[in-house]
């Protein structure tokens, strides 16, 4: 499965960027990192993870939920979405 995770900062961007400088992104095995982007104002990331077991998603957020809150949304491709939205057209 394809999430759309939005990060929202708990205490601005630097304490972030500092844990990630030192220990990485510190996601478990089978947790995939796809992409991501930052918002202009440096107060939220917009992250693309996949992976097939929910738990990887709770383990990884546990690891920064003093720094960060989290959205997390399972997403689907625009074509995945027009394939199911077809037939009711």
């Amino acid at each position: 499965m394809t999430y759309m995770v939005v990060e929202h900062f708990r205490h601005g961007a630097a304490p972030v960027y500092r844990r990630f400088r030192g220990r990485g992104r510190l996601a478990p095995d089978g947790l995939r990192y796809l992409a991501s982007w930052v918002s202009a104002d440096l107060t939220r990331c917009f992250q693309i993870m996949e992976c097939e077991e929910p738990r990887l998603l709770e383990e990884w957020t546990a690891q920064w939920k003093d720094l960060v809150s989290f959205e997390i949304i399972p997403v689907i491709t625009s074509a995945e979405a027009d394939a199911a939205v077809g037939p009711r057209l």
